[in-house]
């Protein structure tokens, strides 16, 4: 019989009865799983978890980053759009088998789904969520998240598992990701860190996405900063009030993650362009002066 994954890391003395006991406190209501909450609060590493998951289930670990040559074929197994989504890494293919780095090994609908996909059975590999974020940026992106690296995203969104999704594939691309579950939240994290790129989510308790909005534009210190609205009511009537409202972009839920990445980037260029063709206006203003 498998232990509940609390009970297993307090008998590992991972972390005490007292610390599990906030953990579930803290965990109440979020939609988070309790290895995620332990994390955020800064008791447990990813290794630690790691481990003590594959003591759970009978798992092997992966016991270091991928960095050998893997072929094409065996990334193609494996959709990139999945890959960073369900936080998954194609290992090795033989006998029917196919190895496969996970994160989470309670997501049995996506090992189900690859099996159905692929045909093979699939050999679960426990690993850290930053160790696969590697992998995936390093043989599926070759690397291009490099250039996005200083740059920051901030993503309200009152849903942990949209916010929990985003950023997952913000950070797989490079940028930096900040979080914020309500519109009140949104606004100081604007202040207090001043990010490049807001998303937001258009309802949310306290203040929804327009509210924010008006209020980021209304400060001269933030006003500059490009957001893109997140919308459940997909239709080209709220698309025009969100740009009219003055929403830099604008993105129908559901969404894909591909899909919002490139609006992200999008997005980045064309801030870039207007900075460019702004330094150029003026450099050709101080010539005729």
């Amino acid at each position: 019989m498998k232990m509940h994954l609390g009970e297993l890391l307090v008998q590992s003395g991972i972390i005490t009865v007292k610390t599990l006991e906030r953990a579930l406190i803290r965990q109440r209501g979020t939609g988070k799983k309790l290895g995620a909450v332990l994390d955020e609060m800064g008791v447990i590493y990813q290794e630690e978890l790691v481990e003590a998951l594959a003591r759970q289930f009978g798992f092997q670990t992966l016991g270091e980053t991928v960095r050998r040559e893997i072929p094409e074929a065996l990334l193609a197994l494996i959709p990139q759009e999945v890959a960073l989504q369900k936080l998954v890494f194609p290992l090795s293919r033989e006998n029917g088998k196919l190895s496969l780095a996970i994160a989470d090994p309670f997501d049995r609908d996506t090992i189900e789904y690859l099996e159905q996909k692929t045909a093979l059975s699939i050999v679960p590999v426990l690993a850290t969520r930053g160790a696969i974020l590697a992998a995936v940026r390093e043989h599926y992106l070759r690397g291009e998240s490099a250039e996005n690296c200083q740059l920051t995203v901030l993503v309200v969104d009152d849903s942990p598992e949209i916010t929990d999704l985003i950023s997952a594939a913000l950070r797989s691309e490079g940028y930096q990701v900040l979080t914020a579950g309500d519109g009140v939240e949104g606004l100081r994290a604007t202040f207090a860190e001043r990010p490049d790129l807001i998303l937001c989510d258009s309802a949310m308790p306290k203040l929804d996405g327009y509210g924010l909005m008006r209020a980021i534009k209304a400060n001269p210190a933030s006003a500059h900063i490009p957001m893109i609205l997140l919308s459940a009511k997909a239709s080209p009537e709220e698309e025009h009030r969100a740009l009219k409202s003055g929403f830099h972009d604008f993105i129908g839920k559901p969404m894909t993650t591909v899909r919002m990445v490139a609006r992200v980037k999008r997005a980045f260029d064309l801030v870039q362009q207007l900075r460019s063709r702004g330094a150029a206006t003026l450099g050709r203003s101080a010539q005729g002066a």
